[in-house]
């Protein structure tokens, strides 16, 4: 996600594409030697006139298209779902699931092995004083920091992985309140035996840099459960099934630009895997936008939470002309 402006044209010639999307799929296949490559998804991301980078369509796409699914690079439950959802891929599980770990749940065998790496650090921690901080002030972000700093202990990642992502420009009263945060996490790292050498990387300033970068390109994760293929039902499904159970970070859907009125949906419908569908028929050329916030509210709530939350001002057609969706 990024604070980034409406503009009317891109200029192909000067802004050349900056991230292949052939590492995304809007096809998959099932494992036979006989199955076709997946093929990449109808989109390039370019810079724009104003600042940054977009997401911009190759082709026409049709309405309620799926134009690609993509993994996050990390996720974690809430910790209201922890004791309900795959810990890895965040599907909604029965208790007794036969895949239990310790503590936590794992939907499949394919689930556990995938998280073997982080979890195996993970589990030899004492988090009690780091979960206790973050629900007395109310925070979920630094959990997923403190996932990805324990893929990159267990080598599962790299310690730059989010640098391609635009950070947050954090206030000083915000970076003061990360001092506790990066103490209780590398403290609970330290006492479960984890070396001053494997914690080199974890600093002040990766933690403050990481957090800049996971508080403006976080999802909140909302599953719709079962198949929809109608975005008026699914979008009825989730406002029914309140279903947020965990937040995680992507990076191609982090391109993805705002508009209050988006040509584009994000939804999750099982598990963690984001599919981008289109909601109006969108030309080739035009650029791909998605609302990350709740659109059917009035402008100015929209602009507060848009400048609170993201550091923008939304100059999107409908807030320009302060017009209300149909």
């Amino acid at each position: 996600m990024l604070q980034l402006h409406r503009f009317n044209r891109v200029s192909r010639q000067f802004f050349p594409r900056i991230l292949n999307p052939s590492f995304f799929s809007t096809t998959t296949t099932n494992g036979s030697k006989t199955s076709p490559a997946p093929s990449p998804p109808p989109i390039q991301v370019l810079l724009t006139e104003s600042a940054g980078r977009g997401v911009f369509a190759t082709r026409n796409i049709q309405p309620g298209e799926l134009i690609h699914t993509a993994q996050p690079l990390i996720s974690h439950p809430l910790l209201s779902s922890i004791h309900k959802v795959c810990y890895f891929c965040l599907k909604n599980i029965p208790k007794d699931s036969k895949f239990q770990t310790h503590d936590v749940l794992f939907c499949s065998e394919h689930c556990r092995e995938q998280a073997k790496g982080f979890y195996q650090v993970e589990k030899e921690a004492d988090w009690s004083a780091f979960v206790a901080h973050c629900q007395d002030m109310g925070l979920n972000y630094p959990f997923l920091a403190k996932r990805l700093a324990c893929m990159v202990i267990s080598g599962a990642t790299s310690t730059n992985s989010l640098d391609i992502l635009q950070p947050e420009r954090l206030s000083d009263e915000r970076i003061s309140h990360m001092k506790n945060e990066v103490g209780l996490l590398r403290g609970a790292l330290e006492d479960s035996g984890v070396t001053d050498e494997q914690l080199r990387f974890l600093t002040f300033e990766w933690y403050t840099g990481v957090l800049a970068r996971i508080r403006i390109n976080a999802f909140r994760i909302e599953l719709a459960g079962g198949c929809y293929e109608d975005l008026h039902a699914l979008a009825a499904a989730l406002v029914e099934s309140e279903a947020g159970v965990g937040n995680a970070v992507y990076i191609l859907p982090s391109f993805y630009n705002h508009d209050c009125d988006p040509n584009t949906h994000i939804i999750w419908v099982e598990n963690v895997e984001a599919r981008l569908k289109a909601l109006r028929e969108i030309k080739a050329g035009e650029e791909l936008r998605i609302c990350y916030i709740d659109a059917s509210m009035d402008r100015d709530a929209r602009q507060d939470i848009l400048s609170y939350g993201f550091g923008f001002d939304c100059h999107c057609p409908r807030c320009i002309s302060d017009d209300c969706l149909d």
